[in-house]
């Protein structure tokens, strides 16, 4: 039997910078989909990919002196790039592609022609308003107090030849397919398409530009380049092979698929890219999801307004799969949330290592030191209790609860089994209606019970009479590896790697890691080998972990600094009697000291050649100790008016040499050869 195709994409992503923890967000949600629907048998084809054209790249290349190729480059394919951190995330695509790849640029050319010569493209004038960091363009009517109504920056008057697509043509078709179907997933993005945007109208979309040259000619007239939604949303089936010969899964039956996306670009995976397949008479997509934001201090994060947070660095300081499960089990997929260190250190703490963590670490302790790492035999499923799985399984509805004061230990074997029996089909539920935090939580109620489960029978006190208690313990200890071990099936997903030493620690082999195997009791071999391995998820102190983050941040804040900035010379000129005016001498250091109470000046007295001391005081301790000047010659302007600082009187001031490096201001005092005596005139 052929299985059934699964095709699931990201958003290509804008490279103008490095990605910040909201992609990652998105990639890691794509990701888990896409590992649950092959856990379920189904054949996955996972695309991501970079959005690479448009005038913001042509400017930001322009403005670091290179190529948008070289540039792109860098940021896509260099150290701690985007193919980089898809690595380190376990990002599982199958596919990538860059809207620069030729295969890509060609079917472009394909697409915009076809359009073109079914009517659906024509030539005009646009003039209007345009958002450069949202290649958008937009009316008078649809800003908000003057500004993009997306993502709130300044727009710019633009007027250029362009082509037009007329979306105008498809606006029926497009609200009938937004308010009669479940194309639009939440619902509540919807009514946000229909009345901020179908409401008032859908106007005719520009797109190709003249302005700039960064993006791909239109083959018949080429001082005009695609515009940039064309071009990137086309992606989805040009990666498929759909008028080129790179690929060849178009047509086999992978499209339509399920576009995942944020929610500030929902109007063009809803509105225009349906429309631009009505116009080419093809399939739509299954479904578009768009997906709410991670805030910071309450907005949006963004790289151009630089509120952004490294994924690199939460991943270093907490592990790739904790970091994976935070995003995924605290924000609901479809709304906004709070992102916060705090927040993501409290969720290690509270469900992996308490929860977790807690729940794997005891029961193999346990099987360790009271049966030496493996369960005698005769201790797994009864009968019993596979008939009460299969009747969960097949929706029995099944009531266990105590009828007196004295419980039957029988039946916490039972609410544990039946609630395990009852987990997969609640998790898939969740996981097909696009809610991975529900999923994770359902799984979390297991989790939970199991540790319940070990304080309801207390092995240690079963343990104190092996003869009379040993079989009970021994059953005990099973059920709770047999937990365990679908708890991790349904983890897999979101932490692979951890779930791939979980299982090794229970001694789990692949017959009973199957999604076939997840709601079934007993499938854990009776002796499997259970080793005590490393504490998976260790609990970490808060203050500690939020100062070793910060730590980290300030290092590779600084590490992306230039190695030396030198501030630009002036333009403005000064005239030569001007400059004569200042008077620059040799000054020898006879004493210096620290200024009381200051931690940044120092108390010069010096011999400046006309026999009476001089004071100055300069604001160079974080530079240089004050012993280690004494002696030293240097230079000062020495027709500065007298200046008070600390109550002491300063008069001159000595001439510094000052640059930037990695970030952090670096000075130099300039010093003279000490054969030039005291007073020598500087010119």
């Amino acid at each position: 039997m052929e299985k059934q195709k699964f095709y699931i994409t990201t958003p290509i992503y804008y490279p103008s910078d490095k990605l910040h923890i909201g992609h990652t967000y998105c990639t890691v949600a794509t990701d888990a989909m896409a590992r649950y629907k092959r856990l379920t048998g189904c054949d996955v084809l996972f695309l991501t990919g970079t959005d690479e054209h448009g005038q913001k790249i042509e400017d930001k290349a322009k403005a670091a002196g290179k190529t948008p190729k070289e540039f792109l480059d860098n940021i896509v394919e260099g150290p701690q790039g985007i193919l980089d951190l898809w690595k380190l995330m376990n990002i599982s695509n199958d596919r990538f592609i860059r809207t620069t790849d030729d295969y890509h640029c060609a079917s472009i050319q394909k697409i915009f022609r076809k359009m073109y010569e079914k009517g659906d493209i024509y030539k005009g004038t646009y003039k209007g308003k345009y958002c450069k960091p949202c290649e958008s363009f937009w009316t008078e009517s649809q800003l908000v107090d003057g500004k993009c109504p997306d993502c709130g920056r300044e727009v710019q008057d633009a007027e250029e030849e362009a082509y037009f697509f007329r979306l105008s043509r498809y606006a029926d078709q497009v609200r009938d397919l937004l308010e009669n179907t479940d194309f639009l997933q939440p619902r509540s993005r919807v009514h946000e398409m229909v009345k901020n945007f179908l409401d008032p109208g859908l106007e005719d979309l520009c797109v190709s530009r003249t302005s700039f040259s960064w993006g791909i000619p239109v083959d018949f007239d080429p001082k005009h380049v695609v515009y940039v939604w064309v071009d990137a949303l086309s992606n989805y089936i040009t990666a498929l092979g759909y008028d080129n010969d790179r690929y060849h899964d178009y047509d086999k039956g992978w499209w339509p698929g399920v576009n995942i996306v944020g929610k500030e670009i929902v109007r063009f995976h809803s509105i225009i890219w349906p429309a631009m397949l009505m116009s080419m008479e093809m399939p739509l997509p299954k479904k578009v999801y768009g997906h709410g934001w991670l805030l910071l201090d309450g907005g949006k994060m963004s790289k151009s307004k630089g509120n952004v947070v490294d994924p690199y660095l939460l991943a270093e300081q907490f592990g790739v799969d904790a970091l994976r499960f935070f995003l995924m089990r605290t924000f609901p997929f479809g709304s906004d949330g709070n992102f916060s260190n705090e927040l993501l250190i409290q969720t290690i703490n509270t469900d992996l290592a308490n929860d977790l963590g807690n729940l794997l670490s005891r029961t193999t302790a346990m099987v360790s030191k009271y049966f030496g790492g493996s369960l005698p035999a005769g201790c797994g499923a009864t009968e019993d209790e596979k008939q009460l799985a299969a009747m969960v399984r097949m929706g029995s509805s099944v009531e266990l609860a105590a009828s007196g004061d004295t419980v039957d230990p029988v039946l916490y074997d039972a609410q544990l089994v039946a609630q395990a029996a009852g987990l997969k089909k609640a998790y898939a539920h969740e996981m097909d209606t696009f809610a991975p935090h529900n999923a994770l939580s359902e799984t979390f109620k297991l989790i939970q019970r199991a540790n319940k489960y070990i304080d309801e029978n207390a092995p240690w006190a079963l343990a104190k009479d092996m003869e009379a208690n040993g079989a009970r313990l021994a059953h005990v200890l099973y059920n709770l590896l047999e937990a365990t071990r679908i708890c991790g099936i349904l983890l897999t997903p979101f932490m692979p790697e951890s779930m791939e030493k979980l299982f090794a620690q229970i001694g789990v082999g692949a017959e009973a890691r199957t999604w076939e195997s997840a709601d079934l009791w007993g499938e854990l071999p009776e002796t499997a080998a259970v080793v005590k391995g490393e504490n998976l998820f260790p609990r970490l102190d808060l203050d500690k972990a939020l100062a070793d983050l910060e730590a980290a941040e300030a290092a590779a804040k600084k590490a992306e600094q230039p190695d030396v900035e030198v501030e630009p010379q002036l333009t403005e000129t000064v005239d030569f009697d001007t400059f004569c005016k200042s008077d620059f001498r040799v000054v020898k250091v006879k004493a210096c000291e620290a200024v009381k109470k200051s931690d940044k000046l120092l108390r010069f007295t010096l011999d400046d050649g006309t026999g009476t001391d001089r004071q100055i005081l300069s604001g160079v301790h974080k530079y240089y100790e004050p012993e280690e000047l004494v002696g030293k010659t240097l230079a000062a302007i020495v027709n500065l008016p007298p200046r008070k600082m600390m109550g002491l009187e300063s008069n001159g001031m000595l001439l510094s040499a000052v640059r930037t490096e990695k970030g952090e201001e670096k000075l130099n005092l300039i010093m003279l050869d000490d054969q030039i005596p005291a007073g020598s005139k500087l010119c």
